[in-house]
C-alpha cells in the first residue's frame, strides 16, 4: 500500500491556481494523484467550516476519481488549520476526534482518523508553539493529549499516522540547530514530547530507514528565497507507525516539489 502525507497550505489556493505559487501547488497535487496513493493525508487545508465547496469537490474528484473525501475544518477560526483524508477504499469508520486539548485547539480541525480492518491511518496538524513561544505550554498539553489518543488506537490495532508535527526531533533534522534552540519547533520541550511519543511504541520511519543521514528535510522557509536552493530546511513532517508493523515498511521518501518552498509531501510504501 502507498500512503502520502502533505501540508498543502490551502486547498483553495491549489484549486484556484491563479498565482504562481498556487500553480506550483496544483502541479504537486496533480503529481500526487498520478501516483495513485491508497490514502493521501493533507494538513493545513484552510477550508471554511462547511468544508469543500462544489468547485473544490469537482476539481479534486477529477484528480481522484472514485476516491472518498473526509475533511475536518476549524470551527474556531475561519479558513484556518484543518485536515483531510482522500482514500481509495472506504473505511469502516471515520473519526474527527477532540482529545481534551487546551484552548481552541480541539476546534481547529487538526485530526482525521480512518479505521480499516487491520489498522488505523490517521493524520495530524500539530499546533505551532508561536513565534514568541506564547503557545508553548498549550502545545505541550496538546502533545500529551495526542499521545494518549494514539495510544488508545494502538491498543486496538496498529496505527499508521502522519502529518506536520511542527517539531524537528534531533539536531540532524534541521540545517542550523545551534541558532534555533529557542525557536518554535526546536525547543527542548517540544523535542522531549516527541521523544515520549516515540518511546510509547512508535517508529519514525524516515529516520529508521536513513540513520545518521543529514540533509533530509520536508520544509523550507518561504520568506528566505534561497532556503531550498541551499537546502536550508527542517524535517517537521513525519510518518510514524506502531513498532509491531515497522518491519513491514518497504520505503519512504520526500517527494520532490521542484522550486516550491514550504512543505514537501512524504510517501510511505508498506506491505
Amino acid at each position: 500500500m502507498k500512503f502520502i502525507s502533505w501540508n498543502i497550505d490551502s486547498i483553495n489556493a491549489a484549486v484556484e491556481h491563479s498565482s504562481d505559487r498556487g500553480k506550483m501547488t496544483w502541479d504537486v497535487l496533480s503529481n500526487l494523484a498520478a501516483a495513485k496513493p491508497d490514502v493521501l493525508a493533507i494538513q493545513e487545508t484552510k477550508l471554511k467550516e462547511s468544508g469543500l465547496t462544489k468547485k473544490h469537490l469537482a476539481a479534486l474528484t477529477e484528480l481522484f476519481p472514485d476516491y472518498h473525501f473526509y475533511t475536518n475544518s476549524s470551527t474556531a477560526r475561519k479558513s484556518y488549520a484543518g485536515t483531510m483524508m482522500i482514500a481509495k477504499e472506504e473505511p469502516i469508520a471515520v473519526d474527527y476526534p477532540t482529545i481534551g486539548a487546551p484552548g481552541e485547539m480541539d476546534q481547529e480541525g487538526r485530526i482525521v482518523t480512518l479505521e480499516y480492518k487491520e489498522f488505523f491511518v490517521s493524520t495530524v496538524y500539530t499546533p505551532n508553539a508561536g513565534s514568541k513561544l506564547d503557545r508553548l505550554e498549550d502545545r505541550q498539553a496538546w502533545d500529551d493529549a495526542y499521545r494518549d489518543y494514539i495510544d488508545d488506537l494502538n491498543v486496538k490495532k496498529p496505527v499508521i499516522f502522519s502529518g506536520d508535527f511542527n517539531v524537528a526531533h534531533e539536531e540532524i533534522d534541521l540545517k542550523h540547530p545551534s541558532t534555533n534552540h529557542h525557536s518554535a519547533g526546536f525547543t527542548d520541550e517540544e523535542r522531549q514530547k516527541f521523544t515520549l511519543l516515540l518511546n510509547a511504541g512508535y517508529t519514525d520511519i524516515m529516520r529508521a530507514k536513513n540513520p545518521g543521514q543529514a540533509g533530509i528535510y520536508t520544509w523550507w522557509a518561504q520568506r528566505v528565497k534561497t532556503s531550498k536552493i541551499n537546502n536550508s530546511g527542517w524535517r517537521i513532517d513525519y510518518y510514524l507507525v506502531s513498532n509491531r508493523i515497522a518491519d513491514k515498511v518497504q520505503a519512504i521518501k520526500v517527494v520532490d516539489t521542484g522550486a516550491r518552498q514550504d512543505h514537501a509531501p512524504i510517501e510511505l510504501t508498506i506491505d
